[in-house]
């Protein structure tokens, strides 16, 4: 997953009872670090993007036909110029849940770690985010009650800034943000989700779930599918039983739609059996697996039920041969289930 890198621990407070707060942090501003490669610098520009990809997902969604309001949307993180089209349609979700649920204050972000191998979950340690279109302030209160728990590390400024697939999803939330409600105060607070066991999936997950369930909270997780080519590493083919699938884009969406049906079927268990039988390169796959069991965990306790669907799928490119790459963008949305 990358270099080993030793994240901060949080110090402890003044009553040196090991628990602390966002007081005792030395937050720092975090800036757009991708801004200008992966997605436009120019605040003009980047509005422009986002607003033409939002209008035309907005074209091809059928979320008016849809009942319950979104709680969460699991959205891809590459440059905009690749997963922008995919990731409009569940940021559709966000506004359509900002516009019906005045409640809304704060977006958890979930997402993974490319470049520090970490064996638990940080928090950012920011103070703000930094985007072209506007600052996002980060959510201190919430912060502090995951801090609480003692089971948290903390992003120092440079870790925080060079993890893409936070980042990616934050221009997308100032634009719903600056779009539906400028003079609402709505936060965000980033959490990286580390290469983790499925037992500590599990119990991060039904840490939070409390805290996802709360109806002032919506949920983003970060996640590209399958990354497929030799320089992935990742070359399957097609087993006896599915020789019927002949080309090898076919046979990469047959592998990410079987991993979809787990998500969608919101079974953290099947969906960690599908990733060791298929070893799918889904570089969420553990944010991803956090959020199923803390979905799970408020649907066995009675808290919410949510209703999970793939609403858009793409890839990078059609990749006919093991000497292709391509990688594949999935946006999904969870809505709360409505009585009949």
């Amino acid at each position: 997953m990358g270099q080993s890198v030793s994240l901060r621990k949080p110090p402890k407070n003044e009553a040196g009872d090991g628990s602390m707060t966002s007081s005792s942090l030395s937050k720092y501003s975090r800036r757009a670090y991708h801004a200008g490669s992966w997605y436009d610098a120019d605040k003009s520009a980047l509005d422009a993007t986002l607003t033409k990809f939002l209008a035309d997902a907005s074209k091809n969604s059928e979320t008016h036909t849809a009942k319950g309001i979104p709680r969460a949307c699991i959205c891809p993180h590459a440059g905009f110029s690749y997963s922008g089209p995919t990731a409009a349609y569940s940021y559709l979700a966000l506004k359509e849940a900002l516009e019906r649920n005045p409640s809304i204050c704060t977006i958890v972000v979930l997402h993974p770690s490319h470049h520090v191998y970490l064996e638990s979950a940080a928090l950012s340690g920011a103070g703000t985010i930094e985007t072209p279109l506007m600052n996002l302030e980060v959510d201190d209160a919430l912060r502090d009650k995951l801090l609480s728990t003692q089971k948290f590390q903390i992003m120092d400024q440079r870790v925080d800034e060079h993890e893409h697939s936070g980042e990616m999803q934050y221009p997308f939330i100032g634009k719903i943000l600056t779009s539906v409600c400028p003079q609402r105060e709505v936060k965000v607070l980033p959490i990286m989700v580390g290469s983790i066991r499925t037992n500590k999936e599990e119990s991060y997950g039904k840490l939070i779930a409390s805290h996802l369930a709360d109806e002032s909270v919506f949920t983003v997780i970060s996640s590209d599918f399958c990354h497929y080519g030799q320089r992935f590493g990742y070359t399957p083919r097609p087993r006896h039983s599915e020789q019927h699938i002949n080309e090898v884009y076919e046979y990469i969406e047959y592998l990410d739609r079987k991993g979809m049906d787990m998500i969608e079927l919101q079974r953290p268990g099947a969906f960690a059996d599908y990733l060791r039988e298929y070893s799918n390169t889904i570089c969420g796959r553990h944010p991803i697996a956090l959020w199923l069991h803390a979905v799970l965990t408020n649907r066995e306790n009675g808290t919410e039920e949510l209703d999970v669907r793939f609403v858009r799928y793409e890839q990078s490119s059609r990749a006919r041969s093991n000497n292709d790459s391509s990688v594949s963008y999935a946006s999904a949305v969870a809505r709360f289930v409505t009585g009949n």
